[in-house]
């Protein structure tokens, strides 16, 4: 992989937004926080539930929901709104999440291990990871990739490959990790750290014991990144 600059959201610099459940942001380089679940992370009733604050939210910044074009309608709002949009769905999904619903299989220190050798396999070459933590039914990490678009696509492999292993080792099949993904892009030093001590205190606040999750957090002043400020 071809060095890149790892730095913070640059608004007048080149980004792609792409709508699927919910928006995703990329930008060459930029730290992002990353948020995966597994397929039955939220159940359906709680998954009502956040479509229905979704659909309040869209509806008070003039959009209606069941417009099946309300994504085009909410790219052509300022990106204020949008990225107050984005925030707003993301305390609500992590909210459900801290509640650690569903089989919680990640909770076994061997399933667990499997996704942390997955997130790490490829840092430094495909992507710089500075922070992530497994927790029994999703994953958050801090992540910065070399190009716009490497971010899904990675998240995709990840998924892919550790569904693979994760299934063979339960005997199982079929899906494991939900298809869309919460993603943000990190606009500051503050927030950076805000958002590390984030996925420090997620075991806490879920009420994990130790054994119960794997955590990891590089040491800032790493040659290995090159942070602004």
């Amino acid at each position: 992989m071809d060095e890149f600059p790892v730095r913070f959201f640059d608004r007048g610099s080149e980004k792609s937004v792409l709508y699927r459940q919910l928006p995703h942001w990329e930008q060459r380089g930029t730290l992002c926080f990353i948020t995966m679940r597994t397929t039955d992370s939220i159940p359906p009733p709680v998954l009502d539930e956040w479509y229905q604050e979704r659909n309040s939210l869209l509806r008070s910044i003039g959009i209606d929901p069941a417009n099946s074009d309300w994504h085009s309608l909410l790219k052509r709002l300022p990106l204020d709104q949008q990225s107050a949009f984005g925030r707003r769905c993301g305390r609500l999904w992590h909210g459900a999440l801290d509640r650690c619903l569903g089989e919680c299989l990640l909770r076994r220190s061997a399933l667990a291990a499997i996704v942390a050798r997955s997130l790490e396999h490829f840092d430094g070459e495909r992507y710089r990871l500075t922070d992530y933590v497994v927790m029994p039914n999703h994953v958050h990490l801090i992540g910065a990739f070399a190009d716009e678009g490497a971010m899904l696509q990675q998240c995709e492999s990840w998924k892919r490959f550790t569904a693979t292993h994760v299934n063979r080792e339960l005997g199982r099949r079929g899906r494991f990790w939900q298809q869309d993904a919460f993603d943000h892009l990190v606009r500051s030093e503050s927030q950076f750290v805000r958002l590390r001590h984030y996925i420090a205190d997620n075991p806490k606040k879920a009420g994990l014991a130790p054994g119960e999750y794997l955590h990891y957090s590089r040491v800032l002043g790493d040659s290995a990144l090159d942070l602004p400020g």
